[in-house]
C-alpha cells in the first residue's frame, strides 16, 4: 500500500484508530467473559468483533470508492453512482448475517454474545471520539 499524504489525515489517523480499537476492545472483552464467565460467550464476542472490524474494513473502502467515482463525475449535472456499488452495500450486511447464523447454528455460539460483539465498533468510535476531544489535532 503506497503511502500518501491522505494517510496522515487526521480522518485517516482516526479511522486506523478505530480499526484496531474494534479489535482491541472486542478481543479484551472476549478474553474476559471467556476466563471468568462462559467460554461460549467469550468465542462469540470475540467473532462478533471481528465481524465488526470486517464491517468497518468493507464500509470504509466502499465509502472510498463513492467518494472516488463522484470526484471523477464532479463536472456533471447528474452523477451516477455505480451499481456495483449498492451489490456490495447489500452483500455486506447479507454475509455478516451468513456468518453469524452459520456459527450460531454448528458452533452452538450464543447469538446474543455476537451482537454484542458487533457493537464493539460502535465502542471503538466512541472511546476514538473522545479521545479526538481531548487531544485534538491542529
Amino acid at each position: 500500500m503506497a503511502s500518501s499524504v491522505a494517510d496522515s489525515s487526521p480522518a485517516a489517523v482516526t479511522e486506523r484508530r478505530i480499526s484496531w480499537l474494534t479489535l482491541l476492545i472486542g478481543l479484551i472483552t472476549a478474553l474476559l467473559v471467556a476466563l471468568f464467565r462462559d467460554r461460549l460467550w467469550g468465542v462469540g464476542l470475540a467473532i462478533g468483533a471481528a465481524l465488526a472490524w470486517l464491517n468497518f474494513r468493507w464500509l470504509r473502502r466502499g465509502l472510498d470508492a463513492l467518494v472516488l467515482a463522484s470526484t471523477a463525475q464532479a463536472a456533471k449535472e447528474k452523477p451516477v453512482v455505480p451499481l456495483l456499488s449498492y451489490f456490495a452495500m447489500v452483500f455486506r450486511y447479507g454475509l455478516i448475517a451468513l456468518a453469524v447464523y452459520v456459527i450460531f447454528v454448528y458452533l452452538r455460539v450464543p447469538l446474543v454474545s455476537m451482537v454484542v460483539g458487533l457493537c464493539a465498533l460502535g465502542a471503538a468510535t466512541i472511546v476514538a471520539s473522545v479521545y479526538e476531544i481531548l487531544h485534538p489535532a491542529d
